[in-house]
């Protein structure tokens, strides 16, 4: 299905995405469109929402399985009031928010569906999940000059670490909340800025009446923006993203003091949710 604009959508289909979970995937290039999509189909999203601009083109068996909304996301604004959009017209779903080239992993994801993940974690009265995003960069610059690279991904195994969230009247930390740090963002931190350091996103929540999403990844709700419940460790996911990796190398202010990504913490990623896991990049809480 097509729609011509966000408002043609919400006026014509958005009452039906109640059930859920529904992914929107923000297309801000051509870069590994349709593996991203036929990567969260896979995972068992009832609905593929691809915001693109319609110069963009899709295959034919990706284009019969999503729903395309013409929507250029050219600002991080874009993608906060179109996300802001779709929870007000769909309470109570589950949604997922993502861009091209990242794709979600989340613990036993090869053999179990994002519904059953789900079902699971609103069993523990959350409506929110953490979830890390995780650098993905070619190994071979040279090769792939764009820095993405499927066959020859690689991440970061070490160098992530947390800092308190102070509230800023306050000052004092905030309670089940914190600041993560990592990956490229944090070794080629001069050529980012600082409020966009973070790889902490609350990428899979349910929609509610009021609930507004920021544009530091973060919600109105303070208990969205907790990392687990009071009582126990919950489940955690993980969004493997070329993003930072494509930026650095677009970025005339950046591309040319970078030769290579690899560095000594480096590691092929495997593709699997094994390897997260045991790298502690995220956390499977009480679900076995």
């Amino acid at each position: 299905m097509h729609y011509e604009s966000l408002d043609h959508f919400l006026n014509n289909a958005a009452t039906t995405i109640a059930k859920g979970p529904v992914a929107l995937v923000f297309v801000e290039d051509d870069v590994e469109v349709a593996t991203t999509a036929r990567h969260h189909l896979d995972l068992g999203f009832t609905r593929v929402l691809m915001f693109m601009p319609d110069e963009f083109d899709l295959p034919a068996d990706v284009t019969e399985r999503v729903e395309r909304i013409n929507y250029a996301p050219l600002r991080a604004s874009d993608v906060v009031s179109a996300v802001n959009r779709v929870i007000a017209a769909a309470p109570g779903a589950w949604l997922y928010y993502c861009f091209n080239a990242e794709y979600l992993f989340f613990p036993f994801c090869e053999t179990r569906s994002i519904g059953e993940m789900l079902a699971f974690h609103t069993e523990e009265r959350r409506d929110a999940m953490l979830s890390y995003v995780i650098d993905l960069y070619a190994a071979d610059l040279s090769q792939s000059p764009h820095a993405v690279s499927l066959d020859h991904a690689h991440i970061d195994k070490a160098g992530y670490y947390a800092l308190a969230r102070r509230d800023p009247i306050t000052g004092y930390p905030k309670e089940r909340q914190l600041d993560f740090f990592g990956g490229l963002r944090w070794r080629f931190e001069e050529h980012i800025p600082e409020r966009s350091r973070r790889i902490d996103r609350i990428s899979i929540f349910r929609a509610k009446p009021g609930l507004q999403l920021t544009d530091e990844h973060k919600f109105n709700d303070e208990e969205y923006n907790t990392y687990a419940c009071p009582w126990h460790n919950n489940l955690t996911a993980a969004v493997c993203s070329f993003r930072t990796a494509k930026a650095l190398k677009a970025n005339p202010g950046s591309t040319f003091d970078i030769t290579g990504f690899r560095w000594h913490n480096s590691t092929p990623f495997e593709w699997h949710s094994r390897q997260l896991l045991d790298l502690g990049l995220m956390e499977p809480g009480q679900w076995f």
